[in-house]
C-alpha cells in the first residue's frame, strides 16, 4: 500500500528558489504500514479466551485494491512470535471457510506442532476481511439459518415448498445486498489475495510461509500463483478443484458426502452390538430416515427437525471423531425416544456461524459464474438426489441458494498454477474437498508435492493425530525438504483405523 505524506510547513520563496536549482533526485518510497502488536485481551468479543497468549494487532487495507487511496477497512490479527535464536519468517494461517474466523489458529499450531518448529516462526492468524474481528463484519438476514424453529425440510416435498425456499433464499441475497450493498463487489478471493500481500508487507517479509485448510488452500493456491516470488513454503491441505469453482464443486461434494455417510453406517453396522441400528449400513439408512420422518412430525425440544437432524450427522462427513457419540445419540433415539443425546450434540447458529455463512456466500457467489436460470439448479438437484445422493444434495443447494440471486455477478475464477512448490495434503475419502482437487492442483503445479492419506476421510488431515503426515508436514516447515518427486502421487501415509464403537 502506498501512502502520501503531506507536510504542513510553510516554505519560504528563497529557499524555494534554492531547492528548485538543486539536482532532481527520486522522493524516497513511503514505508509500508506496521503492525502495532500489543497482548490480547484476557477475553475477546469474539473469540473468548481462545487468544490467551498471544499478541493482538490491526491492518487497514484498502476496500478495492485498484484504489489504494479510497476507502479502507480492518483487519485483525494475531501473533505468536517466534522464540528460537534464528527465525523462519512469518506463517500466515487460514482454517478456509470461505468465511471462517482465524485469529485463535496459532495457538492451535501451538498445541499440535513439535517445540523447535513452533519456535522457529511469528505464527500470524487473521479474520479475513468481513469476518470476525475484522471490520466490518458480516451478517445478513439470521433466519435463513435460525428461524428460531425447526427449519422447513431440505427435501421439498412438492414444487410449493421448492419456491418456499427458493424465497427464503432471495430474500437472504436481498437483505446481504440491503446491509452491504457497496461491500459485496470485493469480497472475493481475488480480494483475499491482495490482503494477504498486504499482510505480508506489513511484516515486512519479502516471502512469507503459509498453511491453508480447505479453502484456504485455494487462496494459498492463488496466492502463490499471483505471487510466486512472495510464497515460501506453502502448505496446502484438503484441496479445492479450481477448475469446479464453485458450483460444480458443490455437485462433487454431494457425491462424495453420499459416499462418506455410506461409510458411517456401513461402521454402526459393523457394531450393531453396540447400537442395534441394523446388521447392513442400508437397515441403518433406514432407522436414519426413521428417525429424521419422526422429528420432522415431532421435533425434539422444538428445535430440532429433519433438517436439524441433517445438518448434525453432517459432521460425520467431516469427521470420524464425532462417529460415537453421534451413533449412539441415533440409537438411542430410534430405541428409546430417547432425544437427549441429540438435545446435547446439536446448537442453534450463532453469531461467527452467522458471520461465516455471510462471508462464505459472499465470497463464493462473487469468485466465478453461478447458474442464473433456476431450472438449472432444480434439474441437477432432482438428478442427484434420484440417482441415490440423497444425504446432502437438497441441504447444499439451500445452502448455496442464494448465489442464484446475488446482485455482484461472479467471475472470473482466479487464475491457479505456475511455478511455486507447494506441499499438498489430501485424505483419499475427503467429502468436503474430494481427491480430484488434489491431483488437478499438483498437476497445475509442476513443482509441487503431494502427500496422500490413503483411506482417510477426515477434512483437514494435518494435526489429525496421524504421525506420518505430521511428521511430513513438520520436516517441510523445519528445513523445506518436500518428498521426493514421484509418478503422480510422491508421497502416501496410511489413515489409521475407525474409531471405537462406544
Amino acid at each position: 500500500m502506498l501512502i502520501t505524506l503531506r507536510s504542513g510547513a510553510a516554505t519560504s520563496a528563497a529557499t524555494l528558489a534554492a531547492l528548485l536549482s538543486l539536482p532532481a533526485v527520486p522522493a524516497p518510497a513511503a514505508p509500508p504500514p506496521a503492525i502495532s502488536w500489543k497482548a490480547c485481551p484476557a477475553k475477546d468479543p469474539v473469540e473468548g479466551e481462545r487468544l490467551k497468549g498471544l499478541e493482538c494487532g490491526t491492518l487497514r487495507v484498502p476496500l478495492d485494491h485498484a484504489r489504494p487511496g479510497g476507502r479502507t477497512i480492518t483487519l485483525a490479527l494475531t501473533r505468536l512470535r517466534h522464540t528460537a535464536a534464528r527465525s523462519q519468517g512469518a506463517i500466515l494461517l487460514n482454517r478456509g471457510g470461505p468465511g471462517a474466523h482465524g485469529r485463535d489458529m496459532p495457538n492451535e499450531f501451538r498445541a499440535g506442532f513439535p517445540a523447535d518448529v513452533v519456535a522457529a516462526y511469528d505464527w500470524i492468524g487473521f479474520d479475513p476481511r468481513g469476518v470476525g474481528g475484522s471490520r466490518p463484519a458480516l451478517v445478513c438476514d439470521t433466519s435463513y439459518l435460525n428461524p428460531g424453529r425447526p427449519r422447513a425440510d431440505t427435501r421439498p416435498a412438492n414444487a410449493a415448498a421448492e419456491k418456499a425456499w427458493r424465497a427464503r433464499a432471495a430474500a437472504y441475497t436481498r437483505d446481504c445486498a440491503r446491509r452491504y450493498g457497496d461491500l459485496l463487489p470485493y469480497l472475493g478471493t481475488d480480494a483475499w489475495v491482495r490482503d494477504v500481500d498486504a499482510i505480508r508487507v506489513a511484516l515486512g517479509q519479502d516471502r512469507i510461509s503459509y498453511f491453508g485448510y480447505s479453502y484456504g488452500s485455494y487462496l494459498g493456491a492463488v496466492y502463490a500463483t499471483r505471487y510466486p516470488q512472495h510464497a515460501r513454503r506453502f502448505v496446502l491441505d484438503s484441496v479445492v478443484r479450481p477448475s469446479g469453482v464453485w458450483y460444480a464443486d458443490n455437485l462433487a461434494q454431494n457425491v462424495a458426502f453420499e459416499k462418506r455417510i455410506r461409510a458411517f453406517f456401513g461402521w454402526i453396522a459393523k457394531n450393531d452390538a453396540v447400537y442395534r441400528l441394523g446388521r447392513t449400513g442400508t437397515a441403518v439408512r433406514a432407522n436414519y430416515e426413521k428417525a429424521r420422518a419422526r422429528l420432522k412430525a415431532a421435533p425434539a425440544a422444538g428445535k430440532i427437525g429433519a433438517s436439524e437432524l441433517d445438518d448434525l450427522f453432517l459432521d460425520d462427513g467431516y469427521t470420524q471423531s464425532t462417529w460415537p457419540t453421534h451413533a449412539a445419540a441415533l440409537a438411542a433415539y430410534v430405541n428409546r425416544r430417547d432425544d437427549s443425546g441429540l438435545r446435547a450434540r446439536w446448537r442453534a447458529p450463532g453469531w461467527l456461524d452467522q458471520n461465516n455463512f455471510a462471508v462464505y456466500t459472499a465470497t463464493q457467489c462473487r469468485d466465478a459464474a453461478w447458474p442464473r436460470d433456476w431450472k438449472t439448479w432444480h434439474r441437477d438437484s432432482v438428478r442427484q438426489f434420484r440417482a441415490g445422493y440423497r444425504f446432502e444434495t437438497w441441504g447444499n443447494t439451500w445452502y448455496n441458494a442464494p448465489c442464484a440471486t446475488w446482485p455482484v455477478p461472479g467471475g472470473p475464477a482466479p487464475a491457479v498454477g505456475g511455478t511455486a512448490a507447494p506441499l499438498l495434503i489430501q485424505a483419499t475419502e475427503d467429502a468436503a474437498t474430494p481427491y480430484p482437487g488434489a491431483v488437478e492442483t499438483h498437476r497445475l503445479f509442476p513443482a509441487s508435492r503431494l502427500l496422500v492419506q490413503r483411506g482417510g476421510g477426515d477434512h483437514g488431515v494435518t494435526g489429525g493425530g496421524d504421525a506420518c503426515v505430521d511428521g511430513a508436514v513438520a520436516a517441510y516447515l523445519r528445513t523445506g525438504a518436500l518428498p521426493p518427486a514421484g509418478p503422480g502421487v510422491d508421497a502416501t501415509c496410511q489413515a489409521g483405523p475407525p474409531p471405537a464403537a462406544r
